[in-house]
């Protein structure tokens, strides 16, 4: 089969936080490509960073959510002109969708790993899924200049990684012949050498393992006698071309103006026609006239084009196998606001504006399913994790949505006629002192130990199996219980029968009993009953959630009770009253609060708890409410 020598399509596949946006950037930086998008010429300008993460979120997070796709111009060893096409995938198992997707348009893998932490869970994630693809592996070991680092033992655990998953996918003793390059991402140096812990690679570049890539992934292959076939693997928008369709063109060329057919995943077919064609430069869409086998483009003129689709000859039209994505695992619930603050701070408060924008994101994100639930203005949305879901949650409340959303809840499945649960492995780096507290949590919650490995070091490595519903809330008790030094990470490795009951959170609410303003008097008393969770002066409701109990039941409470004013004074009442500072919840911590009788109302501008039933006779009806017998 004729190959695309002038072209190399890679992912670069991590865990989180073990630094691939930023060897992308130093790649740019050195490929002279981020001088080139600001009209400079300097190859190692470096007032830019993390430009791959172009998200609000993304960049306040640290985190990569969407993948994306750049490219660079290099030459190989003769001098030839090649273009690689970089795709930064994210690392967390959330959002696996968009990791598929990168896959779909790459040739090969970089995978990235941390000199200190080693291969985590998410490593895993990601690997399995490259080498289900049967697709090349570069290991390129990251932040080795970091103190800590164990370069020689991560690698051997790779090793051990490699040979485990290569048995599930079926590959045989070659896979683990695979290069391996030490890098240093923020510094920009990779070398062939392994270096000392601790120190930089030997090299002043990053030339190395562009070479290794060069060599090591594969040039595309394309069959000359088949037509025109090119897959949309995700979605953009242009101000001014409208929606962009982003693919990867497997056979054939496209030209601008060009008609197609156009094969929709339901199985129609229509014809279209092109409107603008656009490659990838550096940073930036450039337009141009034709584009072959192998690259990876972007077109404008298909207003309704899916991610999926497939765009052939009109003449020829072949299909392409639609793209295939994990199960969802966990599910929340998203409605209209109907607490009384309603349409304080949003602006789109009706179901039709909701439903309109959740239909929007089931466009672009091929990981999350909608189902209608019972009522017409509550929807079920599923997704691989908590962060996904909360993600999609904060990205509406800041479009100036007003929502309320329910406690995220499993996605089961019946599988031979047996109720089954998504189990997750879970990996836990933490000082020893914490592993007999983080046992007892974790045996509390379903949790089974696969390995425990005390190091030198001090710390512990914990690897357990959890059900899924086991590790909603889990979070916040973990860094209590660690005084915020643990790691925690985990993905979701397959699914086992229902395990049954399992201990619901051990403390209860300090739930408002009336609408009003939360007082300094009327706090200072409460304080002694739990931890407050809203400041003087905010705005309260019968069933809001104030606060944490301390004890196991809820507790209705008056917390816009007043200081009754007299004539008598006495000394001891001019004494200043301090209040314990409240337990302010973000978003994600607020899901991982609720209890099964509780929702968060989201707005921009506040977060709040309530109970699903507000009116306090109503709660305590359906409390002493028996079930009838069977």
């Amino acid at each position: 089969m004729p190959t695309r020598d002038d072209l190399r399509n890679v992912a670069i596949i991590a865990h989180v936080d073990h630094g691939k946006t930023t060897l992308v950037d130093a790649l740019l930086r050195q490929a002279g490509a981020l001088g080139r998008a600001k009209g400079e010429g300097t190859d190692n300008d470096s007032t830019q960073d993390r430009v791959m993460d172009s998200m609000d979120l993304e960049r306040e997070r640290g985190i990569t959510i969407l993948a994306k796709n750049t490219a660079i111009h290099l030459a190989d060893e003769n001098g030839n002109p090649v273009v690689v096409n970089i795709v930064d995938t994210p690392g967390h198992a959330d959002f696996g969708g968009e990791v598929e997707r990168g896959l779909s348009m790459v040739d090969g893998v970089c995978l990235l790993v941390d000199a200190s932490e080693g291969p985590l869970p998410q490593t895993r994630f990601v690997l399995r899924k490259a080498l289900g693809k049967g697709m090349p592996v570069i290991l390129a070991v990251n932040k080795t200049d970091r103190a800590d680092a164990r370069i020689a033992e991560v690698v051997d655990e790779c090793y051990e990684l490699f040979m485990e998953l290569m048995e599930d996918a079926g590959l045989d003793a070659d896979a683990l012949e695979f290069p391996i390059v030490y890098c240093s991402g923020r510094s920009g140096k990779a070398s062939l050498t392994r270096p000392e812990n601790g120190s930089e690679p030997d090299n002043d570049d990053l030339a190395p393992l562009v070479k290794t890539l060069l060599d090591t992934i594969p040039a595309p292959e394309y069959d000359a006698e088949e037509p025109l076939r090119a897959q949309v693997t995700n979605l953009d928008a242009s101000p001014y071309l409208g929606r962009l369709a982003l693919l990867r063109i497997h056979s054939g060329t496209m030209k601008s103006g060009q008609q197609v057919a156009w094969c929709r995943t339901d199985g129609t077919i229509k014809n279209v026609r092109i409107t603008e064609l656009l490659v990838t430069e550096g940073l930036t869409r450039t337009p141009a006239e034709s584009a072959g086998p192998g690259e990876l483009v972007a077109i404008a003129g298909i207003e309704d084009v899916m991610i999926g689709d497939t765009l052939a000859d009109p003449n020829d039209p072949r299909p392409l196998p639609p793209l295939t994505v994990d199960e969802p695992s966990i599910s929340i619930t998203i409605g209209i606001n109907t607490s009384p603050l309603s349409g304080k701070s949003g602006k789109k408060l009706t179901a039709r504006l909701i439903k309109n924008r959740l239909d929007q994101e089931l466009v672009g994100n091929v990981s999350v399913r909608m189902l209608q639930t019972d009522r017409p203005d509550t929807w079920e949305m599923q997704g691989r994790g908590e962060l996904a879901l909360a993600i999609l949650v904060e990205q509406l409340r800041r479009e100036e949505f007003e929502l309320t959303v329910g406690r995220p809840t499993v996605v089961t499945k019946m599988i031979d006629g047996t109720l089954h649960e998504p189990v997750e492995r879970v990996t836990i780096d933490t000082p020893g002192e914490y592993v007999g507290t983080l046992t007892q949590a974790l045996a509390t919650r379903r949790g089974r130990l696969e390995n425990l490995v005390h190091h030198d070091t001090g710390w512990a490595r914990m690897e357990y199996m959890v059900p899924s519903r086991g590790l909603i809330g889990f979070r916040t008790e973990f860094l209590t219980e660690t005084r915020g030094t643990g790691v925690l990470n985990h993905n979701l490795e397959g699914y086992e029968p229902w395990l049954g009951d399992m201990r619901a959170r051990p403390t209860g609410s300090l739930v408002a009993d009336r609408q009003g303003v939360a007082t300094t008097y009327s706090m200072f008393s409460l304080q002694e009953r739990g931890q407050l969770m809203v400041q003087p002066g905010t705005d309260v409701y019968e069933g809001m959630i104030v606060g944490e109990n301390s004890r196991p039941d809820d507790m209705d409470v008056n917390i816009t009770k007043e200081k009754k004013l007299t004539n008598m004074r006495k000394s001891t009442s001019e004494e200043l009253e301090r209040l314990v500072p409240p337990k302010i919840l973000n978003l994600e911590q607020a899901l991982e609060f609720c209890a099964e009788d509780e929702c968060v109302e989201v707005t921009p501008a506040t977060i709040r708890i309530r109970k699903v039933v507000l009116d306090q006779t109503e709660r305590g009806k359906a409390k002493n409410k028996k079930p009838k017998p069977a």
